[in-house]
Parts: structure tokens; C-alpha cells; sequence
């Protein structure tokens, strides 16, 4: 039953595969169905076999662990690495959202980008996208790892840009690319950085090696540090956290699947996955807690100010990871793993349901042509509200549980008020304020110039997804993860009853922040205070890196365009031209010209051969 696992990652490579070799067989691009059954199935299948085994081999065991070895990879002097899997409860939860939400959002897939022209390319990238994800956190090994980290950034590239004839499409598509290579760079440092100090990338091996050598505690500060980095890129938190936005040029499905419920949680899983290590470094700790609380904070507010429904849901996500990484920096371990599984049920509800809505208005996404589609598409209605009630974390959805456990976690971390609870408190009631505009914004009210063309873009396969997105994210706190195995024994929380009070009368404030901003946002319009439109900007990040970095690199790639090595290049390329030239005219077809030619040099020959 073990061994089933192996299959879990093949079986979207083998869809992958299979999508990309049609084309050899088949001059035409093949029917609809055909495509679904491969793309849609195969992740099926694997979340399928992830269900069983969770079910018979985890199922009342939260100390269970599952070594899968495959063959060996690498052997090189003392690196000994293996295509190995390592499979405990912090896998197997990662495992049943990428393939369980994955295919959810897959069969969504199937009826939203029905009719499009490259209908086959699309599973194909979210098959490899998928396999990918599945190997990052299956790895036993920080390079096997690496390889799905890599996977998942190529794969993102392709899907961002997907809709490559859009020149700002494959813009964004190169923004996530470059950006999330700074943080991948500085990850690959700390991978050279532990192996050199601990002769093994064998994650079971490198804690252990960790935590029982006299290592230098500045090293393990420097290698964490940089694994942050990697994170950082990853998952979107500052200061690498510009691509999010614009990586919503994609298709709306890849915005639920890998910005939202995977891979931008890939960070959070790196960090968990190498606890020990940061349990080791204090300023490590603190440091992924600055992270997580600044942006989480950042970009809410600046989910606050968009106007495009995506950008809303976008900037949500980077502020809701961040909730994670303070999570991880207060030693919440579980709680951010239990916030990551219910934010993947509750933003993926959001993010199909947005797509229901910008299909349903023929493509429109601007939240200020919208209004009062509750009338219209009332089932989307129902769904995005939910979703918006579990962002919010309003008492009893899921959201509420996890994102309670981090804000009393937070409490505990200094034993008392603190600046992080703080960050966490306040972050609360800004969440209630974005969550809850774009719902009044989108459904409530008159209707915008955009609703009068409303037309319900729903389909059986879209709604059977968002159905179940919608009872998960209901439901899903109850579904808290046995995690003590992994992360050892949660100290129980000592906390008065108004800690827990404040937590719960956030969000409903932010609502009703949310209502007054929304009546006089709908009377003014888009018109903008000058605060509104500086965290409309991102906080101007964009603005700082295009003249602080791009425009330089940019002014000296111009000054440099004639540099040293290319007039050595090119000098040699003329000497050759001219060389050529000069041997040509001595080809002019005249017998008698190569005959005294022929004479010369031989004479000439002869002579050197009598001198030597």
C-alpha cells in the first residue's frame, strides 16, 4: 500500500507526457474530452491513491513515516544522494491539498477554458506543474527538493504567460521569473553553505548532524537566513513580493492552483520542513517573523485600494502567507501548516468564483463596473461570500480556527502583549475591511455597467468544484492535522478571555469599516486620496525597483553595449573578413598566375628546408 505513493507524482508526469506526444501521432489537436480525461484524471488518480493511503497507512498514526527509495541519484565523492521520498503528517497534508484542491481546480479548468485554442498546452503545463509540486515536498533530500522548487518556478513561467500573444502577459510572466531567481539564488547558497559544513543534503540527516555537532551557531544563523531567502521568492513576502500581482495575467484557475494553494506556499513548507535549523538560530526566528508581520500588514492595505478583482484576491494572498511566516517565527509550527491547508480551501473557492464572475461579465475585472450581481449569478454569490467569511475569519469557518491559533500563539511568544500579536490583531481587522469590500463592491448595491451584461457562465463541472471548496472551507477547520509527531508537544496557551475577544471583534469591525468605504467608494468612484493611491502602488515597490535597479542596469547595458569583449570579438571577426578578401583575389582563374605561385612557394619551401 506504501509503495502506491511512488505513483502519486508519476501519474501527472505521465499525463504530462502523454499531452505533449500527441502531437506526434495526431495532426489535429485532439477533442476537449480527450485532453480532460488525461489532464483531469491523472491528478484524480493520484488524489485518489494519496485518500487511500492517508486513510489506511496514516489514519490514527500521527507518528507515521513512509521512506519510499526509488534509485540512487547522485555519487559524487562524499555526496550520496537518492530519487527518494520521505513521507510524515507535514507531507501527507501538503500532499491531499496539491492533489485534492488540485483537482478540484483542474476540473474547474475543464469548463472555464473550454473552447480555447491551446486547450492541450494548458493541462499539459498544469500536469507538469503539478508533478513538480509533488516531488518538492516528497524529497528526502534538499537537492531533490531544489529540483521540484525549479520545476514549479519553470512551470509558473509558462502558465502566467500562457496567454503569450498579450506582450504584458509574457512581461509578468518574465517578472516572476527574474524576481523569484534572487530568492532561488540565495537558497542555492545555503544548500552549498550546509553541505560544506555538514558533508550531507539528507534532510533526516542534516537535522540530525545539526543538533548534535558543536556547530558554529553563526553558520546555522547564515544558512537559515539564506533558506529564507529562497522562501521569501517563493512565496511573495517582502521585499521580493512584486511578482504576485502581475503573475495575474494567467489564466484565473492557475491564480487558485499556484498562487494561491501551492506553490506560493512552498516557502511555508521549506521553513517547516527545516525547523530544527531555525529552532537552532533565534535570529532566524525573529527574522521570519519581521517578514510575515510587515507584509502581512503591506499588502493588506494595499488589498484595500484595488480595483481589480484578482489584484484584491492577489494582495490577499501575499498578506495571508504572511500570517504563515509569523506564524513560523513564534514557533507556531502547526498553526502555520493548519493555516496554510485552510487557506488553500478558502482562497481557491475565492479565486474560481472570481473567474465565475469575470466570465459571467464577458471578461471584465474591474470591481467598479461591477455591483449588484447577487440577483444575477446567486450561487456565485453564495460562494464567494463564504470565501470572503473564512478570509476574514469570522467565528466558526475555517479560517477563524487557524488564524486564532497563530493570534494566541502570538500572544504566548512573549507572554503577553507584544509587537507580533499586534501585527496579527491588526492585520485582522484589515483583512475584515479588503475581504468584505470586494463583496460589497462585487455583488451588492446597483448594478455597474458591466452587470447589465451579466450572463451566468456557470457550468456543471465548474459548480461541482466549487461546491466542494465551499464545504471545506466551511467545515475545514475541524479538520486540524496531527502535527505533534513533527513538531513535537504545542505548549497549551494561557490567555485571558478578552486576548480571544479581540481576535473574534476584528473582522467584524473590518466589516463594518468595509460598508461605509463601500457606500462612499460607489458614490465617488475610482478617485483616489493620495494615501489610497500610494497603496494602490504597492507602496511604490515597483516604482523604487524600476529606478533603484532596472533603469541602471539598463543605462550601463547601453553604455556597455560596446564593450572590450565584444570589440575583441568583432576585431577578430573583421580580420577574418578582411584576410578573406585578400586570399580571394588571388583566386582570379589565370593557370599562368598559379603556376608562378605554385613555383614561388615551392622555391620558397626548398630554401627553408636548406636553412634548417
Amino acid at each position: 500500500m506504501q509503495g502506491l505513493l511512488a505513483w502519486v507524482p508519476l501519474l501527472p508526469l505521465i499525463g504530462f507526457l502523454v499531452l505533449v506526444a500527441i502531437p506526434l501521432f495526431y495532426r489535429r489537436e485532439p477533442p476537449e474530452k480527450i485532453v480532460t480525461f488525461i489532464g483531469v484524471g491523472s491528478v484524480g488518480i493520484a488524489a485518489l491513491i494519496t485518500a487511500i493511503v492517508a486513510a489506511t497507512v496514516f489514519w490514527g498514526n500521527p507518528a507515521e513515516v513512509v521512506y519510499i527509495r526509488l534509485w540512487q541519484w547522485m555519487l559524487v565523492d562524499n555526496l550520496q544522494l537518492g530519487f527518494n521520498f520521505h513521507i510524515d503528517w507535514l507531507t501527507l497534508v501538503m500532499l491531499m491539498i496539491i492533489t485534492g484542491v488540485g483537482f478540484l481546480i483542474h476540473l474547474y479548468s475543464a469548463g472555464y477554458m473550454r473552447e480555447d485554442s491551446d486547450f492541450r498546452r494548458y493541462f499539459a503545463y498544469l500536469n507538469l506543474f503539478v508533478c513538480a509540486m509533488l516531488i518538492l515536498v516528497m524529497a528526502d533530500n534538499l537537492v531533490l527538493l531544489y529540483l521540484g522548487w525549479e520545476g514549479v518556478g519553470l512551470c509558473s513561467y509558462l502558465l502566467i504567460g500562457f496567454w503569450y500573444k498579450n506582450p504584458a502577459n509574457g512581461a509578468a510572466a518574465q517578472k516572476a521569473f527574474i524576481v523569484t531567481r534572487i530568492g532561488d539564488t540565495a537558497m542555492a547558497i545555503g544548500l552549498f553553505l550546509l553541505f560544506f559544513e555538514f558533508s550531507t543534503l539528507n534532510i533526516p540527516q542534516l537535522v540530525s548532524a545539526a543538533e548534535s555537532s558543536a556547530v558554529d551557531p553563526q553558520v546555522i544563523t547564515i544558512a537559515t537566513l539564506l533558506l529564507l531567502g529562497g522562501a521569501v521568492g517563493k512565496s511573495a513576502q517582502l521585499p521580493l513580493q512584486t511578482w504576485l500581482p502581475d503573475a495575474m495575467a494567467g489564466p484565473t484557475p492557475v491564480s487558485a492552483l499556484i498562487h494561491a494553494a501551492t506553490m506560493v506556499t512552498a516557502g511555508v513548507y521549506l521553513i517547516a520542513r527545516m525547523h530544527p535549523l531555525y529552532l537552532l538560530s533565534e535570529t532566524a526566528m525573529t527574522a521570519v517573523a519581521i517578514v510575515g508581520a510587515l507584509t502581512l500588514l503591506l499588502s493588506g492595505f494595499s488589498a484595500i485600494a484595488q480595483s481589480d478583482i484578482k489584484r484584491v484576491l492577489a494582495y490577499s494572498t501575499i498578506s495571508q502567507i504572511g500570517y504563515m511566516f509569523l506564524a513560523l517565527g513564534v514557533g507556531a509550527w502547526s498553526g502555520a501548516i493548519f493555516h496554510l491547508m485552510t487557506h488553500a480551501f478558502f482562497k481557491a473557492l475565492l479565486f474560481l468564483s472570481a473567474g465565475s464572475v469575470i466570465l459571467s461579465l464577458h471578461h471584465e475585472q474591474n470591481i467598479f463596473a461591477m455591483g449588484g450581481l447577487f440577483r444575477k449569478i446567486p450561487f456565485t454569490f453564495i460562494c464567494f461570500t463564504i470565501g470572503c467569511a473564512c478570509l476574514a475569519a469570522l467565528p466558526f469557518t475555517s479560517g477563524f480556527y487557524s488564524k486564532d491559533h497563530i493570534l494566541l500563539s502570538a500572544w504566548e511568544f512573549h507572554q503577553g502583549f507584544n509587537s507580533f500579536w499586534l501585527a496579527g490583531i491588526v492585520g485582522a481587522l484589515v483583512t475584515g475591511i479588503y475581504s468584505f469590500r470586494v463583496l460589497f463592491m462585487v455583488f451588492a448595491g446597483s448594478e455597474g455597467s458591466a452587470s447589465l451584461q451579466c450572463k451566468d457562465a456557470n457550468t456543471a463541472v465548474m459548480t461541482v468544484p466549487l461546491t466542494i471548496l465551499a464545504v471545506l472551507a466551511l467545515f475545514g477547520g475541524l479538520l486540524a492535522p496531527p502535527l505533534q509527531a513533527v513538531f513535537g508537544v504545542t505548549p497549551s496557551e494561557h490567555h485571558a478571555a478578552w486576548v480571544e475577544g479581540i481576535a473574534i471583534a476584528m473582522p467584524l469591525i473590518g466589516l463594518t469599516i468595509a460598508w461605509q468605504l463601500f457606500k462612499k467608494e460607489k458614490k465617488s468612484g475610482e478617485q483616489r486620496s493620495s494615501i489610497m493611491q500610494y497603496w494602490f502602488s504597492g507602496w511604490g515597490f515597483d516604482w523604487l525597483y524600476e529606478h533603484l535597479l532596472a533603469k541602471p542596469f539598463k543605462a550601463l547595458a547601453r553604455l556597455n553595449h560596446n564593450d572590450i569583449i565584444d570589440s575583441l570579438y568583432k576585431g577578430t571577426a573583421a580580420f577574418s573578413q578582411q584576410l578573406n578578401s585578400i586570399l580571394s583575389s588571388s583566386q582570379n582563374g589565370q593557370v599562368r598566375w598559379y603556376l608562378v605561385t605554385f613555383a614561388a612557394g615551392s622555391i620558397l619551401f626548398l630554401a627553408l628546408l636548406v636553412a634548417l
